[in-house]
């Protein structure tokens, strides 16, 4: 989500919805390959929080970073989105609430305005050559809507890992968003950059995007997925909520180089719920938060899990 300015992403890309039928998840589907009569491999969960703990607590410091302040050490400035809220350790802005689940609380001090973000110690999330990764997040988007709602920007996203202790390679390093919702809109965006910036085969700062619509997706929780598809031809980048893909970028939609900077590595995630900044700006048409958004909406996450096929188990 990350980075300059930030407009709507791309064309409304929603895929139809099965018509009848239970809906099979990428990563448990057993249904036939064309005519080949092939059945898709089944992937290996590799990682997985679950958020269980103490009401109250931070979460594991054995999976997790967690950022504070408006930016890296020698990082730009607000995170480099133009995003104004504060990010802390306190667990009013981010804890366990004891039913499992993360909760990550946008405040208001005066005009000060607090939240929270992670991101996974682990950066090795990646593809094998001839295999697939697959990052998933289980998530209740802040409630709340209207004028209310303007500057909240929830966001479940991926970053590469050169990026880390360096701040200066984006977008080249790749960064896949695979859920952004803003001012509380009833839909969700999964983008992909890359390249350079502005510009570029992913015009940055726009990104490769498209947009889902989401009736229940501050009112119920969801499962938002990425893959990144090694395993054909063509490698392919797909997104995913409940198991309905809603929008793809494939390798030949840019040039070899570019591609492989941003997908043949490993990526870190992170989650986080900003205020303000290029894209809530962008759709609102005005600076935000305004006088009028309601602090003390969260962002809840249920769980995160990676799974992979192919190559060697990490």
């Amino acid at each position: 989500m990350r980075f300059k300015r930030r407009t709507v992403a791309g064309a409304a890309a929603a895929t139809a919805l099965a018509a009848a039928g239970a809906l099979l998840l990428p990563h448990a589907q057993a249904a036939e390959s064309g005519s080949s009569g092939t059945k898709a491999e089944v992937m290996e969960e590799v990682w997985r929080t679950d958020f269980d703990g103490e009401a109250g607590s931070l979460p594991s410091d054995q999976d997790w970073i967690i950022d504070t302040g408006h930016n890296y050490p020698g990082g730009p400035a607000n995170w480099g989105t133009g995003e104004i809220q504060e990010y802390t350790k306190d667990p009013a802005n981010l804890s366990l609430d004891g039913e499992g689940h993360l909760k990550i609380t946008a405040l208001k001090n005066g005009e000060n305005w607090t939240s929270g973000r992670i991101e996974t110690k682990r950066t090795d999330f990646e593809a094998p050559e001839g295999g697939k990764l697959r990052i998933a997040a289980k998530l209740k988007l802040p409630d709340v809507s209207g004028e209310e709602a303007l500057g909240y920007w929830p966001a479940f996203w991926t970053l590469g890992d050169a990026y880390r202790g360096n701040y200066q390679n984006w977008p080249g390093v790749g960064e896949f968003d695979i859920m952004e919702n803003v001012n509380g809109q009833k839909a969700t965006h999964g983008v992909l950059h890359c390249g350079v910036n502005p510009g570029g085969p992913c015009n940055e700062t726009q990104g490769i995007g498209a947009e889902r619509p989401c009736d229940t997706c501050q009112s119920e929780f969801h499962e938002y997925a990425l893959e990144l598809d090694r395993s054909g031809g063509t490698e392919e980048l797909r997104w995913y909520v409940d198991g309905q893909q809603f929008h793809s970028v494939k390798e030949s939609d840019m040039d070899a180089d570019t591609w492989a900077k941003a997908t043949h590595h490993g990526h870190f995630i992170l989650l986080n719920l900003a205020m303000g900044g290029a894209f809530p700006d962008g759709v609102a048409g005005q600076k935000t938060p305004t006088a009028a958004t309601k602090p003390g909406a969260s962002l809840l996450v249920d769980s995160v899990s990676v799974e992979r096929t192919g190559g060697a188990s990490k």
